[in-house]
């Protein structure tokens, strides 16, 4: 088996700040932690920004620009900058920032899904900011939109014009068959590094069976032409990574996806998930891979080749 990349996802913009207290929304808190994250073993730093005032979402470039020089000087890990954002920007504003930063890696979202999330309001009964009820209860009518077009405008615009590798998130098994498509169009190439995402009300359910069915497709569609990491939602993050490792996958978590440590517990930071993992993996077998492994596994172009 291949060394194990460990990507760890920082902030994100599904869970809001009343949902933790540890939730990195600051540009120091999201430095501080991708910085401690990198340092507990992960080789990739999947990143967002926030307001660092109200802690929502945010596509503006300054707030990237106010932790990404910091974290590209403290550690060498790679940083993957998200094109997702967040299901309520246009297409335009979650490129924004990539388009002025370059980066080595980016994340692209494989096709449009209903991105619910409003189960979460439920569970919380105090609120520190007044747009955080409302986004959660309303994305039960919520689509993030990203069509062929919109897929074919990104790979074109982060991948061919400024060189970004791309982790090519699927949400669900049709998506893998639309990454196939755009292979088949040659605007993608390889080594392919597929993440499938599993447990987001939407998309499909991280269900151990369903791991494998992706696993059985992307062979069928990629043959030894690709990687897959695994990310899942909430409670099922630590048990369906760790199968992941098993089956000779990498693994991703971090706060964007789970908030937990363990049943009942909150993780204090991203690097005790980081932490976690990695002794999951080595106890299995298995070793984890540097950044500068990362980098020659993946291809990448570098990071003295970015605009950070």
């Amino acid at each position: 088996m291949t060394k194990v990349l460990i990507t760890c996802a920082i902030t994100g913009s599904i869970h809001t700040p009343s949902m933790s207290p540890y939730l990195p929304v600051t540009p120091d808190e999201i430095a501080e932690q991708a910085l401690g994250a990198a340092e507990a073993g992960a080789a990739i730093l999947h990143l967002h920004a926030r307001n660092p005032t109200t802690g929502q979402p945010s596509c503006r470039e300054e707030d990237f620009m106010s932790y990404l020089p910091r974290s590209k000087q403290a550690t060498d890990a790679v940083l993957n900058l998200t094109t997702g954002g967040s299901a309520v920007m246009t297409l335009e504003e979650r490129l924004a920032a990539p388009k002025r930063v370059e980066p080595e890696m980016c994340s692209l979202n494989m096709g449009s899904l209903n991105f619910a999330l409003y189960p979460a309001a439920q569970r919380v009964s105090a609120w520190k900011f007044d747009w955080e009820k409302p986004f959660l209860e309303g994305s039960d009518d919520l689509i993030f939109k990203n069509t062929p077009r919109d897929i074919a405008y990104i790979l074109r615009e982060m991948g061919e014009t400024r060189g970004a590798r791309f982790e090519f998130e699927c949400y669900d098994v049709g998506h893998l068959y639309m990454l196939k498509h755009f292979v088949d169009r040659g605007l993608v190439q390889g080594p392919l590094f597929i993440q499938f995402v599993f447990g987001v009300l939407g998309g499909i359910g991280a269900d151990p069976e369903n791991l494998m069915h992706m696993k059985v497709i992307a062979d069928k569609l990629f043959g030894e032409g690709y990687m897959f990491s695994v990310l899942a939602a909430g409670r099922h993050q630590m048990p369906l990574v760790s199968i992941a490792a098993a089956m000779g996958g990498h693994v991703r978590v971090g706060l964007e996806d789970s908030l937990m440590i363990s049943r009942g517990t909150l993780a204090k930071n991203n690097a005790e998930q980081v932490s976690k993992i990695r002794r999951i993996v080595e106890d299995l077998g298995r070793e984890v891979a540097t950044p500068a492994e990362a980098r020659d596994m993946l291809g990448l172009k570098g990071g003295d080749r970015t605009a950070i």
